[in-house]
């Protein structure tokens, strides 16, 4: 009786640390789509992880591949977020956008844990959710 109920306080241990978790990966997509909402892309691009940050250089250089590869996420209307899954080690947390032209987007986020909080470190367009009917 004791090894069960040791059981369930440490499964609910880690369901509580798990919404956290997913709390804490969602306030940083956010906040970064709410920089690039602004035009803001030195804040937006802090929130990516220091290999993103290598390879674009700048956050003006950033900026310019969101705007040019990534419009959903620079102006959306509206942010939905899915599940956050593990894959292969990596949290990757699935967000639904709908653009300024009311068009779905579904696109992957690769998160990393660093010192300092949680990073995107990647983004990925996924294919569009079917219609609704």
């Amino acid at each position: 009786m004791i090894r069960v109920l040791a059981a369930v306080v440490l499964w609910a241990g880690l369901a509580v640390a798990a919404v956290a978790q997913g709390r804490d990966i969602e306030a940083v997509i956010g906040n970064q789509i709410e920089a690039m909402r602004a035009d803001d892309f030195a804040t937006a691009f802090d929130y990516a992880s220091p290999g993103i940050q290598g390879r674009f250089g700048s956050a003006e250089n950033f900026g310019a591949m969101v705007r040019g590869g990534y419009p959903m996420v620079w102006k959306p209307r509206d942010v939905r977020y899915l599940e956050l899954r593990e894959i292969a080690g990596a949290l990757w947390q699935k967000v639904l956008v709908t653009d300024a032209d009311g068009q779905a987007h579904v696109l992957d986020y690769q998160m990393v844990e660093l010192e300092g909080g949680w990073k995107i470190n990647a983004v990925q367009i996924l294919p569009a959710p079917p219609p609704s009917v």
